[in-house]
């Protein structure tokens, strides 16, 4: 049991990845002792000169290894599941390991357990990841008391695998635009970490909702590479490619420039945007920040002749 005074212990499985790194940026600036659960603790200790000395602990813990979970969270107060992934076993991935992540959380008396899904989510999905995101959020809400399931819209941020790939591809003259009217609403990695942050210390408010986060601006994949192509400086020819001929190449599982796999094109039938029935950013009191607002200040290094280069007038 946590002395009076003493600040919290949070365990953070997948805390050493894109969006880990910044939810314990967020962590640590409200004082909290931080614990990264990674399957090799040494990609973590990057993350230790953020905080004080002794601030930031790292443990080896695998999703696919429920054996592993106990000496990760004993003694902890809260529990944050980051980990997803488009391929390998997801099964255990975002079902089975968040299952018995979750009984043994409930069973230690850990005080919250923020599990990190997706907008897609749907266990009647034909796409695995989705599907699985979907049973993983039943199984969190089966077995631990009142967990706070946040699913958020695709995430941007300097070390993004996302604006920064399409951008590399756009020195391209032409550029091929799988899925041109599939809609998204990116949101930036800075202000989900913050809300991240805020469910794992404030159970009491946030224990037992779910939440649906997403940016400011609902954009096709076609407005969406527009604007990459903008902030980065570049101006290929963006050419919509049919579905029929993108499913074909989905069979492949290759796009050039790009993976795409099948369960990835299934994942762009469908829009990632909010449903509009669950609470979003307004209830953590957090203003989305849109990607033009903050983008420049990585896809600038795309530009001719590199960041520092002069913008085109708008």
């Amino acid at each position: 049991m946590r002395q009076p005074g003493t600040p919290p212990l949070i365990t953070i499985f997948g805390g050493s990845g894109f969006i880990g790194r910044y939810v314990c940026e967020a962590l640590l600036r409200t004082g909290a002792r931080l614990r990264v659960a990674a399957r090799d603790p040494r990609r973590a200790w990057f993350l230790q000169p953020l905080g004080s000395v002794g601030q930031v602990s790292t443990v080896a813990a695998d999703m696919a290894r429920p054996e592993t979970f106990e000496r990760a969270i004993e003694g902890t107060d809260s529990v944050i599941n980051l980990v997803g992934a488009f391929k390998g076993n997801l099964e255990a991935l975002h079902f089975g390991g968040p299952a018995q992540l979750a009984q043994l959380s409930q069973q230690a008396g850990v005080g919250a357990f923020v599990h990190i899904s997706a907008i897609a989510a749907d266990r009647d999905s034909p796409s695995d990841y989705a599907r699985t995101k979907g049973e993983g959020e039943k199984a969190v809400q089966t077995f631990f008391g009142k967990p706070t399931i946040i699913r958020p819209s695709t995430v941007f941020g300097p070390e993004d695998d996302f604006t920064n790939r399409f951008a590399a591809m756009m020195d391209w003259p032409i550029l091929p635009v799988i899925a041109p009217r599939t809609r998204f609403q990116p949101l930036y990695v800075r202000d989900l970490a913050q809300a991240i942050a805020a469910a794992a210390l404030d159970p009491e408010t946030h224990g037992g909702r779910i939440y649906e986060l997403a940016g400011p601006e609902a954009m096709t994949m076609l407005e969406l590479n527009r604007q990459i192509a903008t902030l980065s400086g570049q101006q290929p020819d963006l050419v919509e490619v049919p579905d029929f001929i993108a499913s074909a190449i989905a069979s492949f599982g290759f796009l050039p420039g790009a993976p795409l796999s099948r369960d990835q094109w299934l994942l762009l039938q469908q829009d990632n945007v909010p449903s509009g029935k669950l609470p979003g950013f307004k209830e953590f009191g957090i203003t989305p920040t849109p990607l033009g607002a903050v983008a420049p200040e990585w896809l600038g290094r795309f530009r001719k002749g590199g960041r520092f280069a002069p913008r085109a007038a708008a």
